[in-house]
């Protein structure tokens, strides 16, 4: 993958880039601070070095990293692992511009279609996702282990 400037946010660029070794602490430090359940520091530098079919992207501001996301490329689907961005950097757009970049260069890779689980009370997410042509398509009852809410399981198809 190439890195990617996906845009000017208040006269700054944004970097969308394939994530690094390096990133792995700020990954880390950043899935603490949006999810009541974060992946350890193993669990990420694990899925950057050695999950074969691991595709993590960072968006970086000005050296930065204030939102990853990532997917597991499993013969022509696509499972959306975590999408998070940065509280300070919430509603300008970084989620969207993270999502799109990661749906077109799993299609790149031959992924044909996409799913992913997001909390029933995530309606942010719910959009964001909507926007891309996710659907709804199932309930995983008690999916959450913090405090057993249902997931919603999601399906994108490629146009």
């Amino acid at each position: 993958m190439r890195e990617n400037v996906a845009g000017k946010m208040s006269g700054t660029d944004m970097i969308i880039r394939e994530a690094k070794l390096d990133d792995v602490h700020s990954i880390a430090e950043l899935d603490k601070l949006c999810f009541s359940m974060p992946w350890s520091e193993v669990s990420f530098l694990k899925e950057i070095s050695e999950n074969n079919i691991a595709l993590y992207l960072v968006a970086e501001i000005a050296g930065q990293i204030v939102g990853y996301a990532g997917m597991w490329l499993i013969i022509d689907e696509g499972h959306i692992t975590n999408v998070a961005v940065h509280p300070n950097f919430r509603r300008r757009h970084i989620g969207e511009a993270i999502v799109s970049v990661l749906l077109a260069e799993a299609q790149a890779e031959g992924i044909t279609r996409q799913t992913l689980e997001v909390r029933v009370s995530n309606f942010a997410a719910q959009r964001l996702y909507e926007k891309f042509g996710f659907q709804a398509c199932g309930i995983r009852k008690g999916y959450y282990e913090d405090n057993h809410e249902d997931a919603i399981i999601m399906w994108r198809e490629n146009e």
